[in-house]
């Protein structure tokens, strides 16, 4: 029995995290679900990836529990296309015919774990809330770039100039050199910097700027 597209469609569009499950198998849908819920963990289940992405939101909360064999596009190829789409949510495979040239693509390409059916209860559980634990960091990373961002944004051109200086570890003479102004001037830019990056000493600053560009890569 096919689920119901509306009701995966209704859950992937709240905050609780869950488990996403992609599988042309009714039978194994229906035993992951069952195995989730005994633990109190939410599933919302597809028979396709066609029915997925049609329920797909960009902002859902858990992870991706993917077949590797699946009508239309096969997991790889979803998790390529989740990629392509922006999609956050950490990938467990779980495949009766994976080996390990496809596992080893599958690790490459960002998924956190690959499972072989038939998996045990407990694995299956530690794996799901491990993924669930890798989304919640990723969220936050996120959102502290994001914040980061915005506050960099609000810097005029000169501002980011003296920022990569300051960060540098550059003096005011030497920027006010190599600016061609004067150091009066870079010091007042300094100030706005530090007053807009809402920071209250050059140490923080460079952290702030250190961990933005370490959360870019």
């Amino acid at each position: 029995m096919r689920p119901a597209v509306g009701l995966g469609s209704r859950r992937m569009k709240d905050g609780t995290p869950k488990v996403f499950v992609v599988d042309d198998d009714a039978a194994v849908r229906k035993a992951v679900t069952r195995l989730l819920h005994s633990v109190q963990i939410e599933a919302a289940v597809f028979a396709s990836p066609a029915e997925f992405f049609a329920a797909y939101n960009p902002d859902s909360v858990g992870c991706l529990l993917l077949d590797l064999e699946l009508p239309g596009l096969n997991g790889l190829e979803v998790q390529r296309e989740l990629a392509r789409r922006g999609g956050h949510l950490p990938i467990i495979f779980l495949s009766a015919h994976g080996d390990v040239p496809i596992s080893v693509q599958a690790m490459k390409n960002g998924a956190v774990d690959f499972l072989t059916k038939p998996v045990r209860a407990h694995v299956l559980r530690a794996t799901v809330r491990a993924a669930f634990e890798t989304d919640r960091l990723a969220r936050v990373a996120r959102g502290e770039l994001a914040g980061i961002e915005a506050r960099l944004a609000t810097l005029t051109q000169r501002e980011h100039e003296v920022l990569d200086h300051v960060v540098a570890g550059h003096l005011n003479k030497q920027i006010a050199g190599d600016l061609g102004t004067g150091e009066h001037t870079i010091k007042v830019h300094r100030a706005r910097v530090m007053e807009k990056m809402k920071v209250q000493s050059l140490a923080e600053l460079v952290r702030l700027v250190e961990r933005v560009r370490a959360l870019r890569r």
